[in-house]
């Protein structure tokens, strides 16, 4: 083999490496260049999702137990929400059972540990792909707020949350009511590409009356209403 021949093979070799080192950098690094950390995480307005990161070791300061109805055998943790929000939850909850709707609460306040548990369970058992449509990464997850509440009726808490829940009659109430006592269906059908999530009927977000209204009567998405009101 001449020299001008391991040359260029030498320099193709050296390109080749690159290419496939920039295009790991991209998929692993670009997606974060973006994401900004949260510096008002207890305002209830706070944005939190795939570009807006909560500090590990965020906790609210003021976590009750909300007087509702649980799913059986659910951890201490996630019964758990910000007082406000709590207090709402009580108020919407006092609501459908006067209308004879069964809501069942599942998962409210997370850790950044639980948050953390959870996604990697979740790529265990459906890989990455599966788990990035439903399940935020740690510090990306509304949980972590104490602001956000999974609810469900009596057959979801036998199963697993899923998108059939919206049409039943406790998933429709729960989206037509839920502004009322200032809570949002979160990641709404049709805002995928916004939100960043899959339709998640189940999952609702305290907001306050005020916003909640709004954003329900203008079809917004949290990430639209703070924008449109340059919050």
């Amino acid at each position: 083999m001449n020299r001008t021949k391991r040359y260029f093979i030498t320099i193709f070799s050296i390109l080749f490496f690159a290419m496939i080192f920039f295009m790991i950098h991209r998929f692993f690094i670009q997606d974060n260049r973006d994401v900004k950390k949260v510096k008002n995480p207890d305002d209830i307005m706070v944005l939190v999702n795939r570009k807006h990161e909560l500090s590990p070791d965020y906790v609210p300061k003021d976590l009750v137990k909300p007087k509702v109805r649980f799913s059986p055998n659910m951890d201490s943790e996630k019964k758990m929400m910000r007082k406000e929000a709590a207090n709402a939850l009580e108020d919407l909850t006092k609501a459908a059972d006067r209308n004879n709707i069964k809501l069942y609460c599942i998962s409210g306040y997370r850790s950044y540990d639980t948050q953390n548990n959870i996604y990697q369970a979740k790529v265990k058992n459906a890989g990455e792909k599966e788990a990035d449509k439903y399940v935020a990464l740690p510090g990306k997850s509304e949980h972590q707020t104490g602001l956000a509440m999974d609810i469900t009726n009596l057959r979801g808490i036998k199963g697993i949350l899923t998108e059939d829940f919206g049409s039943t009659k406790e998933g429709k109430w729960l989206k037509e009511n839920a502004y009322k006592y200032g809570f949002i269906i979160r990641y709404p059908k049709g805002k995928e590409k916004i939100t960043g999530y899959c339709y998640e009927p189940w999952h609702v977000r305290y907001v306050g009356k005020n916003a909640a209204k709004d954003i329900s009567e203008r079809n917004l998405v949290l990430e639209e209403y703070l924008s449109k009101n340059n919050k």
